[in-house]
């Protein structure tokens, strides 16, 4: 039941998504307040279903229940806990469905944080923006990488997260990572509503400035603890690097020369 319900969750998302990214742009477009309000209870709304579905898959692995597939696949009954929830990004489909979570996150920021110092119109054709990424992504999640499909029968147990993503590395550098990646959207938003409302001026760059230093210190924070999760997993420099003087003493019992 809890999958049935993330599955209704990220299509009527997808529905939200369609009225915040049609709707408002034509109503600023043609000056219809009507049409620009329904742009800031779409995003929020969109976040609230998007969220919901995060919440359904994460409880899915957390019951391991194996009888969705992407959960047979990607973890296993004796993974502690915090490698299952990991798990739910551990693959094609929980990757995509954490990275249009975090999408949905920033449209929510935005709906808050954008002052009414901003034009209205614009901040109508920001939101809108936004709405329009989160369609390409929720419809190529539905139609082609559904995190929700059921596995008949289900399995017994599933197959385990792949060893190499077992790290405390796996729980903390894709979340982080992605909030940078798809922080800079907002950035790609502001720049198309100004094109859109024929401001091409500077004034939009100043007012993207703070989200874009938000973006990149969550960037920088994730290239961090991606690059040492890489050195002493992946063997970038490490045991795995295969060139002996570039391992660490503690491999194998092998000493460095001096």
């Amino acid at each position: 039941m809890i999958p049935e319900i993330g599955h209704l969750a990220l299509i009527l998302g997808l529905c939200l998504a369609l009225v915040q990214g049609i709707v408002p742009l034509i109503g600023a477009q043609r000056g219809n307040t009507a049409m620009m309000s329904l742009a800031v209870p779409a995003g929020r709304g969109q976040f609230f279903f998007v969220g919901l579905a995060f919440v359904c898959l994460a409880y899915s692995f957390y019951a391991n229940d194996f009888s969705v597939l992407y959960v047979a696949s990607n973890s296993n009954s004796a993974l502690p806990l915090e490698y299952r929830l990991a798990a739910v990004w551990g693959g094609h489909e929980g990757s995509m469905l954490l990275w249009v979570t975090i999408l949905a996150l920033w449209t929510m920021a935005v709906t808050l944080f954008v002052g009414k110092s901003l034009p209205e119109d614009f901040r109508v054709r920001l939101i809108g923006v936004m709405g329009l990424i989160s369609v390409g992504l929720l419809l190529f999640i539905l139609f082609t990488s559904n995190p929700f499909e059921r596995l008949i029968p289900a399995a017994v147990d599933g197959r385990d997260l792949n060893p190499l993503l077992q790290d405390p590395g796996m729980v903390f550098h894709p979340p982080v990572l992605y909030m940078g990646y798809v922080g800079f959207s907002v950035a790609f938003a502001f720049a198309i509503a100004a094109l859109l409302g024929g401001r091409l001026d500077n004034t939009w760059a100043r007012w993207t400035r703070p989200w874009t230093t938000v973006a990149w210190v969550f960037l920088t924070v994730g290239i961090a603890f991606g690059s040492k999760w890489a050195y002493y997993v992946l063997g970038w420099g490490g045991c795995g690097s295969g060139i002996p003087w570039k391992m660490p003493r503690s491999c194998h019992g092998w000493s460095a020369p001096p």
